[in-house]
């Protein structure tokens, strides 16, 4: 026969709480186990935060500039000054599909000049332009830029589409390449 000492006890070892604090611990959060990946010769990979913009998230993974040409899969470029390259993850945080237009994203200087993606680069590139992104979805690919050879690239501003009943278009956030 157990003693009410020994009952107590097996109870307690039993309780959520944290031995003799009496603060509940938290079960532990379920998470995916995706595998690192190595970076591309000559990309810096970025540590910033994620930002969110609408109903979509951004994170910016490596960055390389200063490319004087580029290969596709079919083609070869000179780049008008220089090619740069933004690898970036973007979520979807919605119940419903979002759009993705790279032709929005814009790439800021020192100086304060913004430039747009590539057209011509992306398609040699094989990357998106629009695309639809659905709901609680995950990609992760490339924009490319071409920008002038004395640009000194610091950031990236993203947008996405505003959600629903926002008044006017977003303002964007701003992730710093350096």
């Amino acid at each position: 026969m157990l003693s009410c000492a020994a009952i107590v006890t097996l109870l307690s070892g039993c309780s959520d709480r944290a031995a003799g604090s009496g603060v509940a611990t938290p079960s532990p959060v379920a998470t995916y186990v995706i595998p690192a990946q190595t970076a591309r010769a000559d990309e810096t990979v970025i540590r910033a935060a994620p930002v969110t913009d609408g109903q979509m998230r951004f994170r910016v993974l490596g960055f390389e500039d200063g490319m004087p040409s580029l290969f596709g899969s079919h083609a070869e470029w000179n780049a008008k000054g220089q090619f740069a390259r933004v690898r970036i993850l973007i979520e979807s945080t919605d119940r419903t599909n979002q759009k993705f237009d790279a032709g929005q994203q814009l790439l800021v200087t020192a100086d304060g000049r913004t430039f747009h993606v590539d057209d011509f680069v992306q398609a040699i590139k094989r990357q998106p332009d629009e695309i639809p992104v659905g709901s609680f979805v995950r990609m992760e690919f490339d924009l490319w830029f071409d920008v002038p050879k004395d640009a000194r690239i610091t950031a990236i501003r993203f947008f996405a589409d505003p959600p629903l009943g926002a008044i006017g278009p977003s303002k964007g956030v701003q992730v710093a390449l350096r």
